[in-house]
């Protein structure tokens, strides 16, 4: 039997365009819409209507609940660490080395699929969502949407810059100034198409940075993204001079870390379900402190001119 959620139209709403409504009052996306109108689940006082009808005060409005039937990866027994988590969303710490979710000839061994596995021990059932996506080497916060109304919201929270991503990085260099913007568009790799390059004719991208401690000849740098580019923070490090370390592709090799140096620290967000500010962190990785040691052993820390 189709289950349905029911609306009523509220004086403030009076003479909106149904399609307008769905939008900017139940914040559904234009694919859920669509999805909705195939299979006839959008009935105004009871009956298929338009998505250009105007609705009216005390209209009610009906809903189908459209319900996912299966996980979109095959679910795998793995460790997830859950560092928040509502009925909304969760945020999860990834670990480096590990794929966020399926791609190309990897199909197993994911944080996607270790999630679905967790999720079908609760009985749940739901689309694996990625919000945003950290490459393989980046350790640290991600967000996963546990139905697609919740993963639309977010993702308008990224493009409005209320959900926001902060990174660590170890890096080359004295960076200076100590602060600033990195505004340089990326686009493709003119010869090697798993890279990117800064290219005037990519697309923009925009880096904040500021150094938290520098060492005898590295740097350890907070960095927020008002956008999120493939490979955008180690292309916009290196082009600024101040490479990764351990970045295999942009940046310059280190003894002390296997893998590229970055991050993701924290991620603010507003609550879905109240609008509230919350910030969440991940702790830094065992590697990432042993690299932090290896630069302070050259010097000890000096904290940047403010």
């Amino acid at each position: 039997m189709k289950k349905f959620t029911t609306y009523k139209i509220e004086k403030e709403q009076d003479g909106f365009v149904l399609e307008t409504y769905l939008k900017q009052t139940l914040q559904y996306s234009g694919r859920k819409i669509q999805k909705l109108t195939r299979k006839k689940g959008i009935l105004l006082n009871g009956k298929a209507v338009f998505l250009q009808k105007k609705v009216k005060f005390g209209d009610t409005l009906r809903i189908l609940n459209v319900e996912d039937a299966a996980y979109g990866v095959e679910p795998e027994d793995g460790n997830i660490a859950i560092l928040y988590e509502d009925e909304y969303m969760l945020v999860l710490n990834k670990p480096a080395r590990q794929l966020v979710h399926p791609t190309g000839q990897t199909t197993s061994g994911t944080l996607a699929n270790y999630l679905a596995c967790e999720l079908q021990k609760r009985n749940i059932v739901t689309t694996i969502r990625p919000v945003h996506r950290l490459d393989r080497e980046t350790s640290g916060c991600i967000i996963f949407a546990k139905d697609s109304r919740s993963q639309f919201i977010l993702e308008q929270q990224l493009k409005e810059k209320t959900l926001k991503r902060t990174y660590w990085a170890l890096v080359s260099g004295i960076v200076g100034p100590a602060s600033g913007t990195i505004d340089a568009p990326i686009g493709a790799h003119p010869s090697k198409p798993n890279r990117r390059a800064i290219n005037q004719l990519g697309e923009p991208a925009i880096t904040h940075y500021r150094t938290v401690a520098h060492y005898t000849d590295t740097s350890l740098v907070e960095l927020n993204l008002d956008t999120g580019r493939t490979h955008q923070i180690r292309l916009h490090l290196a082009h600024l001079g101040y490479p990764i370390l351990g970045d295999g592709m942009y940046g310059v090799r280190f003894s002390g870390m296997l893998r590229q140096a970055l991050h993701a620290t924290y991620i603010t967000f507003r609550r879905l379900q109240d609008d509230t500010e919350i910030k969440v962190q991940a702790p830094l990785p065992q590697d990432f402190i042993d690299a932090m040691e290896v630069c302070k052993k050259k010097e000890k820390a000096i904290l940047p001119n403010q």
